[in-house]
């Protein structure tokens, strides 16, 4: 008996995704999965409003960034919409006029949830490696983390991971502080 061909996926099948669901086709598959859930959300939230104004506005800071939320990277066949990426203006001086970018970002932020974590670090991790992603971070809301990961020779060097309320100076960023514990729902004490 034989097996059904492996079709692979294309960009029609992202545009036929319903509106709640964030799609992306990672080696020839579609990888669907719904909208963030609250705490998710408030770390990237919070991650891009640290950010945006020293290094995309130059308020505060060195400025010479683009820092965009969940923004449609074409990398070669791959098609990922990662939760927040930054690209320096000397990597990519214009925004492109077409709705999703073909140039590799210089730093990656991805938002770990459990529906999510095996597909970022085991999928989307080799795909910006290959893509010269010179910046990772991995943010995990539950487990209270930020690991913060450099590209060397092609493969990932975890530079450091901060936890639970550290401040942060973390690589491409390292001018600007970031106090971890803003990151995580607070923990509201019972009784």
């Amino acid at each position: 008996m034989n097996e059904p061909a492996f079709q692979l996926a294309i960009y029609e099948d992202l545009l036929d995704l319903p509106e709640h669901v964030i799609g992306e086709i990672l080696n020839g598959q579609l990888i669907t999965q719904p909208r963030p859930a609250p705490r998710h959300s408030l770390a990237a939230s919070v991650i891009g409003d640290e950010y945006v104004s020293p290094y995309h506005r130059g308020r505060g800071g060195p400025g010479g960034w683009w820092i965009l939320f969940e923004p449609e990277l074409h990398l070669g066949r791959d098609i990922l919409v990662p939760d927040l990426a930054g690209w320096r203006r000397t990597t990519l001086p214009n925004l492109p006029e077409e709705a999703y970018f073909s140039v590799a970002p210089d730093w990656i932020c991805e938002v770990l949830s459990p529906g999510t974590a095996r597909i970022d670090r085991a999928v989307k991790m080799p795909i910006y490696a290959q893509n010269e992603v010179s910046w990772l971070w991995l943010v995990d809301p539950d487990a209270r983390t930020l690991e913060v990961y450099r590209l060397l020779d092609c493969h990932w060097l975890l530079e450091h991971t901060w936890q639970n309320d550290d401040v942060v100076n973390a690589p491409p960023f390292a001018e600007v502080s970031l106090t971890m514990n803003d990151l995580w729902v607070p923990v509201v004490q019972t009784g």
